[in-house]
């Protein structure tokens, strides 16, 4: 009989990927920077790039030389600011040259990073800032008068100013600044008393190098989370854990190629990196190599990200369900004209990978795409479908190395259950989290010790099979009670994405329209460009493949669904517009 313990998924390891990566290197994350930057100097670590009329996309490149001596005279300048270690720092930009540059300044400082979404409402931001304690803000000028407004009601002392143009090739500068940075509102005339230009603060210290003792254990990140549902909480992860989970990547996707030369590889930058999923799997893994990045400020231009693919051909290509079903149905990839081939390996996160759209991406670009899975509070991956081996279809894969997996009872949140009972997902690893900041009682909630372990109560209900692939069925909050059965939305979601002209789905449960106090099921529904489809064309469709109960009796058909920017579905704003509607209705 097959147990949890017997970790029967290690057998199932693609040729080359280790049952365990032990022992970890004892090193601050910034440590691969460091040697990247030794072993390959004048290697290409980012290139910075526009699209310019009649001359196309050029870009311009900074060596990992370069960036490991801009992020040194930023530590230093930092630390003359007054930054001690410990302290937190704001990030408030999108995927920019100066975000790698201030992320790797302020771990070597000695700082926290606490990156924010830069798209964040002020209300939202302010929260953020305020909970973090940050006394230092690098903000993108975009975003400089929202962090002026909100900084009286937080502990901010200075703000470090930073432009979208300054990595740009030259010429991309010159163009900016006459035609669109007015425009854009990216221009500041000036600085009042306090606050710093970014360029400033690195001549200053050009050539210097910071001296504090950065040490494994000590925090290098806060990654906010849940702040699409409720109370943003701050999962706090020390530098082991963010190195850990580096090395299981590079083994993971890379371990068993034995073609792969590391520092050849080119990764598209499209994942926010203000988010664990951008920063590990793509800034940390990279920069592990000594590979290339090509950072994609605003992965919803999918123009903009095309021509990226198309000119800088990446290898690797971290991404989203939603941006894969996007380029699978641009016309200009359908025709061709597009090429995508240069990918090899993708990772998909964040929410289900809707099979179709595996297959289809898959059979454009000739390389593999693998859905996984992973956590802001584990950052980031824990389960990955081997590169090489067999991907299940609507399985988040096998654990990677030195990860534990168990499904426990939902009831008790105990006992283990029989493989292929659906229960919990809990997780322990070396990459965990420390907890939450400030929240003893959610840190107590998630972790908890087990058999002389640490263990993530993930939230996700999940089953497992006889040979170690996992699936991920729903999250315990939005399972579903239908006519007395357990209904799960991720099911059906998937069943209902499989018919060929929907691009996009969501379901939930919503308030019965005509039994109070019961539950009925609601599809919101994205058709895909040059086709049609009715409800009941789609609850046929669903009935092979479904119970009845399962299959929603409602449908929306609408423009675009709501979504983070790491493309999960907000369904509690679905749900929220529906009980809006019934309110509206009934008064």
């Amino acid at each position: 009989m097959v147990t949890y313990s017997d970790r029967p998924w290690v057998k199932h390891y693609d040729n080359g990927v280790p049952s365990t990566l032990e022992p970890y290197p004892q090193v601050p994350l910034h440590r691969f920077l460091q040697d990247a930057a030794a072993q390959h100097p004048k290697n290409v670590a980012l290139v910075n790039s526009a699209r310019l009329p009649l001359v196309g996309r050029i870009g311009a490149e900074l060596t990992y030389a370069e960036l490991d001596s801009l992020s040194d005279a930023l530590a230093v300048g930092l630390i003359e600011l007054g930054l001690k270690k410990g302290d937190r720092v704001a990030l408030v930009m999108p995927n920019i040259a100066a975000f790698i540059i201030s992320y790797y300044g302020v771990l070597k400082a000695g700082g926290v990073v606490a990156a924010a979404n830069p798209t964040y409402p002020a209300e939202k931001m302010q929260f953020q800032i305020n909970d973090c304690d940050a006394e230092i803000v690098i903000t993108m000028s975009l975003f400089y008068n929202q962090i002026k407004q909100i900084q009286p009601r937080t502990k901010v002392k200075t703000v470090i100013v930073t432009n979208v143009k300054e990595y740009l090739p030259a010429v991309a500068r010159a163009l900016f600044t006459l035609v669109r940075e007015k425009k854009q509102g990216h221009r500041i005339e000036s600085l009042p008393e306090g606050d710093i230009w970014l360029q400033d603060v690195l001549a200053k210290h050009a050539g210097k190098k910071p001296n504090v003792d950065v040490k494994p254990d000590d925090l290098a990140i806060f990654q906010y989370t849940g702040g699409t549902t409720g109370v943003s909480k701050a999962a706090m992860s020390a530098h082991r854990a963010l190195v850990a989970n580096t090395v299981q990547c590079r083994a993971v996707l890379l371990g068993s190629d034995p073609d792969a030369s590391g520092a050849n590889e080119v990764f598209l930058g499209a994942i926010p990196f203000f988010h664990v999923y951008g920063l590990i799997t793509v800034v940390s893994f990279a920069l592990s190599l000594g590979a290339r990045i090509v950072p994609v400020p605003n992965p919803r231009d999918i123009p903009d990200v095309l021509d990226t693919i198309h000119t800088f051909k990446p290898t690797i290509f971290m991404g989203v369900p939603a941006l894969y079903n996007a380029i699978n149905n641009h016309e200009d990839v359908k025709s061709g004209k597009i090429d995508i081939r240069s990918i090899r390996i993708c990772m998909s996160g964040s929410a289900p990978l809707p099979p179709s759209t595996k297959r289809e991406f898959e059979r454009l670009s000739g390389g593999k795409l693998l859905e996984g899975f992973g956590m802001s509070e584990a950052p980031t991956a824990t389960h990955a479908n081997p590169v090489y081996g067999e991907n299940r279809t609507g399985s988040i894969g096998l654990p990677f190395p030195d990860v534990d997996a168990r499904i426990v009872s939902l009831d008790d949140g105990e006992t283990e259950l029989p493989v292929g009972d659906i229960g919990e997902l809990v997780i322990n690893g070396p990459q965990l989290m420390t907890g939450y900041h400030g929240m003893p009682t959610e840190t107590a909630n998630t972790l908890r010790q087990r058999d002389g372990k640490t263990w993530l109560y993930t939230g996700d209900i999940a089953r497992m099979d006889d040979d170690g692939y996992f699936y991920i069925v729903d999250r315990k909050k939005d399972m579903a009670l239908i006519g007395g059965f357990n209904v799960y939305p991720n099911n059906v979601e998937k069943v209902l994405a499989d018919h060929p002209a929907v691009l996009d789905v969501a379901v939930a449960a919503v308030p019965h329209l005509e039994k109070e106090g019961l539950e009925s099921l609601k599809a919101w529904v994205v058709v895909r460009p040059g086709s049609t489809v009715t409800s009941d064309e789609l609850i046929a469709h669903a009935a092979p493949h479904l119970a009845r109960y399962e299959i929603p009796n409602r449908y929306a058909f609408v423009d675009a669904l709501p979504k983070t920017t790491v493309g999960k579905t907000l369904r509690r704003e679905l749900v929220q517009m529906e009980m809006e509607e019934q309110e509206k209705a009934q008064s």
